[in-house]
């Protein structure tokens, strides 16, 4: 009897391993690590948290296998917080800031088994590891569409004045490529419609500054008489400042209606979910990321918020209905050369026109002909790359994060911050 019971319970304890077994999928032990310069408050790391929030659970993970580390600084706790989620187990992990990249690339080094994925970076399609990739997306179709919708604002507010003012004023936080391209295409899309437009661009030095972008707003409002204030800088320090004043707002990476209702026009974004979806996917079934991944505005990884009426021209919703129609047909080109002028200075001038490079012609009107870019970001910050074809500068091309780099006419950077 004692004997039967022992069979019995040794039967019990068998499948009951069986059971537990059986339920611990692979699915179930696949995990995602996700890494963020700040937390919510920043609309940028929101824009990722969110995202990838959203592309797990249209994969059907579960919140225990997405592993989200916010204030991760652009240090060595990049790199430690990268070894972290490793060890944890995670087989895709990715990095959303651009001071981020050296350190993700050196964790990729150590951890060969794991995918790691970096926004906004440069590197991955010269240091051909296997295990690293960057991402970006044509967000300066969204900038010049965003602008558009600042033209038209500028032209409405002055159709009735005697004394007219179509000066725009940006915030930006570094003096990068990434930035200068940004606000370069805004301002491309307002002179589409508003060809009297000029604006001024202030750098604060941060990616996430609430003083110091307020103050920089406050700064092109008060002082440079700008009629209208669009930025790409992280936190609300520029669009509270607007609604202080009562001076109209184009946002970045989401929507600022519910604290701005008087001022905010619309933003544009990066949509991350068809990204953190393709690289989730991947890595969980062992398939290839891409190297350089670029999301466009026509596969829905480049969107507009809602227009608040409230703020923005009349007919401001149709309007960007139609252009970006153009945009996703490929009619209209955002850095089509035709449409603006640069002023060369020499290269033996302090500061030229061009930002990493000196070799370009245009011609005797001011039209940019030819540019080489510093597309292979080796730290020589020489260009390498000729980047003008078809009448257009051909904006991330070559490699997923911007390289447009160029001052042109019209915009004033009245300092700098690299």
């Amino acid at each position: 009897m004692k004997k039967l019971i022992t069979i019995i319970l040794v039967l019990a304890v068998l499948a009951t391993m069986l059971t537990v077994f059986v339920g611990c999928s692979d699915e179930e032990e696949f995990k995602v690590g996700i890494i963020c310069l700040h937390d919510e408050s920043s609309t940028y790391d929101a824009n990722f948290i969110n995202a990838a929030k959203d592309a797990a659970k249209e994969l059907g993970l579960k919140d225990s296998q997405v592993i989200i580390k916010t204030g991760i600084d652009e240090s060595n706790e990049c790199y430690e917080t990268a070894k972290e989620l490793a060890e944890m187990g995670c087989k895709m992990i990715f990095a959303d800031s651009f001071g981020h990249e050296s350190y993700m690339i050196q964790a990729a080094k150590e951890y060969t088994d794991v995918q790691f994925c970096h926004a906004t970076g440069t590197k991955a399609h010269t240091e051909k590891l296997a295990n690293y990739h960057n991402a970006f997306a044509s967000i300066y179709e969204g900038r010049y569409l965003a602008g558009v919708a600042a033209g038209l604002k500028l032209v409405e507010m002055n159709a009735n004045k005697d004394v007219k003012n179509y000066k725009m004023g940006y915030v930006g936080a570094f003096t990068y490529a990434e930035v200068i391209s940004g606000y370069t295409s805004f301002y491309l899309g307002a002179k589409s419609v508003c060809p009297e437009v000029t604006m001024d661009v202030q750098f604060t030095g941060s990616w996430y500054d609430v003083t110091a972008e307020r103050e920089a707003a406050l700064n092109l409002i008060n002082n440079k008489g700008c009629a209208l204030i669009s930025q790409h800088a992280d936190s609300m320090g520029a669009p509270s400042a607007c609604e202080e004043k009562g001076v109209p707002n184009i946002s970045y990476n989401g929507s600022t209606v519910k604290a701005c209702p008087n001022t905010f026009i619309v933003a544009s974004r990066i949509n991350w979910v068809p990204y953190f979806k393709l690289i989730m996917k991947a890595a969980q079934d062992g398939t290839e990321i891409p190297t350089d991944y670029t999301g466009t505005i026509a596969d829905g990884s480049v969107v507009l918020t809602d227009v608040n009426t409230q703020a923005a021209a009349a007919g401001t919703a149709a309007k960007l209905e139609e252009v970006k129609a153009a945009l996703v047909a490929g009619t209209l080109k955002v850095f089509d050369t035709s449409k603006f002028t640069v002023t060369i200075i020499p290269p033996s001038g302090a500061e030229g026109d061009f930002g990493t490079n000196t070799s370009a012609t245009v011609d005797e009107n001011g039209k940019l002909l030819t540019y080489t870019a510093d597309v292979d970001d080796m730290g020589d910050y020489i260009g390498e790359t000729q980047v003008v074809s078809d009448g257009a500068f051909q904006e991330s091309k070559f490699r997923s994060a911007p390289y447009f780099d160029i001052k042109i006419d019209g915009i004033t950077c009245l300092n700098a911050a690299f």
